[in-house]
């Protein structure tokens, strides 16, 4: 008797000839350009290149916080651009987590309250909030940090607990824009150490914007170089 051969999983994100072109006066901008892109589920990609060469727009389509003008982009087979409006609002609950520049950490809550707050949304069942709360502060190193609110917490520390606070619905997507920028070298390096280091402990993928190629070339397993809303070239790290 014959085997049916089992199929490969499909990839972590896979676009195909992605544009988002915005209008500007009589003419478009071009901000991502026909890019082609698979990244594979657990694989550390980042994202090169000057300003304005569509690093940020692509992770925003990956995100689900924008929709394409045409192509297509698919996360782990799911096409975003076929999605309907509540539909992304669960991906984006439920399958992404995201690190920006700026820690957006509300001041007034707690850090436990801050790490809560996206699992409060994705309606997970309060019995099982504090148990994640600890577990994803204990991942970043603030284990016993839980009732210090933002001000009490150094750059590095904030932007751990913004880490925290985007594996706390255990995604399978990490997208990061720039997480290293509000931080010193010392510092940057020990966020990038800790995001390698879970992306290969829970099997994470983790797509980088950065415009830092000497970081990226340490952290990441494969570097992607865009320009004008185009890839110009991929390498991968030894």
């Amino acid at each position: 008797m014959n085997s049916v051969p089992s199929s490969k999983p499909a990839p972590a994100v896979q676009t195909s000839n992605v544009c988002r072109y915005y209008p500007m006066g009589g003419g478009l901008i071009r901000a991502v350009d026909g890019i082609s892109l698979t990244i594979e589920r657990g694989e550390f990609v980042a994202l090169l290149g000057q300003s304005g060469s569509g690093k940020s727009t692509l992770l925003n389509l990956l995100a689900g916080l924008d929709r394409p003008s045409s192509g297509s982009v698919l996360v782990q087979g799911r096409d975003l651009a076929k999605m309907s409006s509540e539909e992304l609002a669960a991906y984006r609950r439920n399958d992404v987590g995201m690190v920006f520049q700026a820690f957006h950490l509300i001041p007034s809550m707690t850090i436990t309250e801050n790490v809560e707050l996206p699992m409060r949304f994705a309606e997970v069942a309060r019995t099982e909030r504090g148990e994640r709360v600890r577990e994803s502060l204990e991942q970043v190193g603030l284990g016993k940090r839980l009732e210090h609110r933002p001000s009490e917490l150094s750059g590095g520390e904030q932007q751990r607990v913004s880490l925290a606070r985007a594996l706390a619905n255990r995604p399978s997507l990490l997208l990061a824009d720039e997480p290293t920028g509000n931080l010193d070298s010392r510092t940057g390096e020990d966020i990038l150490n800790l995001i390698r280091d879970l992306s290969l402990s829970l099997g994470m993928t983790v797509v980088m914007v950065t415009h830092e190629r000497a970081l990226a070339e340490r952290f990441a397993q494969r570097l992607v170089f865009l320009a004008d809303g185009k890839l110009l070239s991929q390498e991968v790290v030894a």
